[in-house]
Parts: C-alpha cells; sequence; structure tokens
C-alpha cells in the first residue's frame, strides 16, 4: 500500500472531516462589574449623578461560537455604551479570538457609570479610569473564560414578535420595531442551555440617571427570568433604538412607573416573548459559521461630539482630522444573519437595513464595538423640532447616509445565510 493511500485512509478511519462538516461548539461566561464602592451614573452628556443605592448588578456577559477555524464572541456590557478605546484593550487581553472576531456591545443602561469620559463645560473629565480599566479585564476574563468552556452545542437561531407592554416610541408612539431575535446555544452533551442570546431594540432607562440608583435597569430582570427558566447565560444586545424607542413605562393617569418594579415587569416580559419565540423554532444541528469585518469613517461635524471626543479623559485617537473610525462586523450564522451598529440608529434605518438583508432572520447589534450617538438618515437631520436633540448629539448629516451604504456593500459582498 503507498504512503497516500495509508495516510488518506488513516484520516478517514481516525475520524477526519472537512471544515463544512466541523461540529458547532459555543461556551459562555459572566463577570460582575458592579463597583464597589459604588460610583455616580451616567445618563448621557454631561456630569455623571451621584448614587446611593443599587438594584441588582452589573454584568459582562460573553458567549462564544466556533466551527472549524472560525470563532466569534459577543459579548454584552451593562452599561450606557462601550467605546472602542476600551474594547480594544480587552481585545488584546483575549486568547485564540482574532480581535475583530469580538463583537463588545453595551446595553445601554441610563444607570452605570461613564464610560465616555464625557468633559464638563471646562473640558473637566469624573470617569473613574481605575474602575474602568478594571471592566476591560473582567470582560477578557469572561471571554477567554467562554473560550476554555467550548463544547459541542446545537443552535436555535429564530425571530418573532414580542407581545405586550415592552417598549414604544416617544417621539411617534408606534414607529418602533417590535421584533426580537433569539440565539440560544444547547449543549449536546448534557442538553443543557449553555447561553440564550436576545436582540431587540428598547433603551433601558426605567430608572434613569436621576434617582440616586445604580442599575442593569429592565436588563438585570431579564438575565434572572430567562436563567431561572432554561438555564445558562442570559444574554441582551440591544437593536436600533434610537429617537426615542423607549420601554413602556406610561400609565393611564399620564404619567410613569419610573421603578425597579415596573423593570421587572418589562423585563421578565420580555424574557418571557424570547423563550417563547425561540421554543418552536429547529434545533440546528451544525450551521455554519461565518464572521467579516471592516473599518469605516464618519465626519465629526457636531460642534458638540467634537469637544466630547477631544477632551474625554479616554484619550480617543484620531487618525484623520474630525474623523473617526470604527469597525462594522457581519456574522452569519445558519439562516440568521448580523450586522453591527456603532451606536443609536433610528428605528427607520434599521428597517431598511432588515429588508435589504438577505434573511427573515435579520439581526441589527447596536451600540456594538463603539457608541458615536444618534445616527440619521440626511432627511431627518434637523428636518423638525422633535428631533433637534438627537441631530445635536450625532456625529453629523451623513453619519446614516454612510453607515447605511457600508452596511449594505458588507451584505453583498459576502456569502448569503443558509
Amino acid at each position: 500500500m503507498s504512503k497516500k493511500i495509508f495516510l488518506l485512509l488513516a484520516l478517514v478511519l481516525f475520524g477526519f472531516q472537512p471544515a463544512r462538516a466541523q461540529a458547532l461548539r459555543a461556551g459562555a461566561a459572566k463577570r460582575i462589574i458592579t463597583p464597589d464602592p459604588l460610583l455616580p451614573v451616567s445618563g448621557g452628556i454631561g456630569t455623571p449623578k451621584k448614587t446611593v443605592e443599587r438594584k441588582g448588578d452589573l454584568f459582562v456577559r460573553a458567549m462564544v461560537l466556533e466551527k472549524g477555524d472560525t470563532r466569534v464572541a459577543f459579548v454584552s456590557v451593562d452599561n450606557l455604551g462601550w467605546p472602542s478605546v476600551l474594547g480594544d484593550k480587552s481585545r488584546t487581553l483575549v486568547k485564540g479570538i482574532k480581535p475583530e472576531n469580538i463583537l463588545i456591545a453595551a446595553t445601554h443602561t441610563h444607570s452605570a457609570p461613564d464610560a465616555y469620559g464625557f468633559p464638563n463645560e471646562k473640558g473637566e473629565s469624573i470617569a473613574d479610569l481605575k474602575y474602568l480599566d478594571w471592566c476591560v479585564q473582567q470582560i477578557a476574563s469572561a471571554i477567554n473564560e467562554a473560550v476554555e468552556k467550548l463544547e459541542p452545542a446545537t443552535l436555535k437561531v429564530t425571530t418573532g414578535e414580542a407581545k405586550g407592554k415592552i417598549a414604544y416610541n416617544y417621539y411617534a408612539p408606534r414607529l418602533y420595531d417590535p421584533r426580537c431575535g433569539v440565539i440560544q446555544a444547547t449543549s449536546t452533551r448534557s442538553g443543557n442551555t449553555i447561553a440564550t442570546l436576545v436582540n431587540y431594540a428598547v433603551h433601558p432607562e426605567v430608572l434613569g440617571s436621576n434617582q440616586g440608583i445604580l442599575s442593569p435597569d429592565l436588563c438585570g430582570p431579564l438575565y434572572d427570568r430567562i436563567e431561572a427558566k432554561a438555564g445558562g447565560v442570559a444574554m441582551f444586545i440591544n437593536g436600533a433604538q434610537g429617537g426615542m424607542v423607549t420601554a413602556d413605562v406610561r400609565l393611564e393617569n399620564g404619567k410613569e412607573a419610573n421603578t425597579w418594579e415596573e423593570c421587572h415587569r418589562i423585563g421578565e416580559l420580555l424574557a418571557d416573548e424570547a423563550l417563547r419565540i425561540v421554543s418552536s423554532a429547529p434545533r440546528l444541528q451544525n450551521p455554519d459559521l461565518y464572521c467579516t469585518s471592516r473599518r469605516i469613517e464618519f465626519p465629526i461635524e457636531s460642534d458638540m461630539m467634537k469637544f466630547i471626543l477631544k477632551k474625554s479623559s479616554l484619550d480617543y485617537r484620531f487618525d484623520k482630522p474630525d474623523t473617526v473610525s470604527t469597525q462594522l462586523n457581519l456574522v452569519n450564522i445558519g439562516p440568521a444573519q448580523i450586522l453591527t451598529i456603532p451606536g443609536e440608529a433610528l428605528p427607520n434605518i434599521g428597517y431598511y437595513l432588515k429588508r435589504k438583508m438577505p434573511t427573515k432572520h435579520a439581526f441589527l447589534f447596536g451600540l456594538t464595538n463603539d457608541a458615536f450617538g444618534y445616527m440619521l438618515t440626511k432627511v431627518d437631520f434637523n428636518s423638525f423640532e422633535r428631533y433637534e436633540y438627537v441631530s445635536r448629539t450625532s456625529l453629523g448629516e451623513m453619519t446614516g447616509e454612510i453607515y447605511i451604504d457600508k452596511a449594505l456593500e458588507l451584505v453583498d459582498s459576502s456569502p448569503k445565510p443558509e
């Protein structure tokens, strides 16, 4: 028998399989990032507000998927935003995953410490850099543990309408996306859930930053509900929730229920809806996994945003004057496709992208890899009074247009999900 034939038979007998047939693996982990002692919380531009109590813990949560030579990490951080200045520091501490395949998203809770280094009118920032550096390490630690825990898994990947009083658009009540995407990984060895990722567009600002409470907001009860019912690690990644898709805390008397009890109601309702949606989804035994990335640039036209980025204590670096660069990702998982958004895209942008993506299961990961304020199309930018604030806190008139063009270029140049 020739040496070549012998080697071929050995590969067949001892289980060699081509990359396409290699089993998908999944792992997940989480870390608490609640500051001790408590720190002031930031609900947006301006000086963070003092806190006197906490409701729930802040977390970083990570799920890693692997198929053949491809590994992808999905990470959620309980914060208003998580700039790439911080995310890139974590990426350098991660073993076994390409930096560009690590997607780091902020849940957008308005009750967490300042991660932007917002300057005041004098250009002074009071962000706690020691705390942020600790969070950077916790993020990397969670991802590395998820890699260590990789095991053969099946997936459910689906989308459906989340019903009930969860979200609405403060500017135009019915202009929001009720669709909820769910990715759930289950161990083929034990049958236990490894992780459940919920993708839904809503501001977690039931409590806000003015009550002196540090909290993951509605995301905390969502995590607890899913983990109690399904097991594993629960995650929340926001969608196209800009302008202003917020939690539906409206009462019949015209007031709002800005309470921890309301965080429980909404978080648990969204958790139950996500579990309902995923319950009937087919189980994918060995779905394909594909991940790609591209750098995109946005001009900084807003004087306010220029001031914030240049005076931030995070020490932003600019390759070009008055221009920011960020990472855009596209991920295919079986029949689903994911696009990342480096900010708060308005719902019409989200609807348009999902319509153009070549799948019924389109996911948009908002505030991912960066969080550069609101993203509007040029026809909406400063066109009417209602959008004055979101226009002022956007990088500029062309931000949404540039993002849409680059995102769809990436969609068109990538394999279609199967």
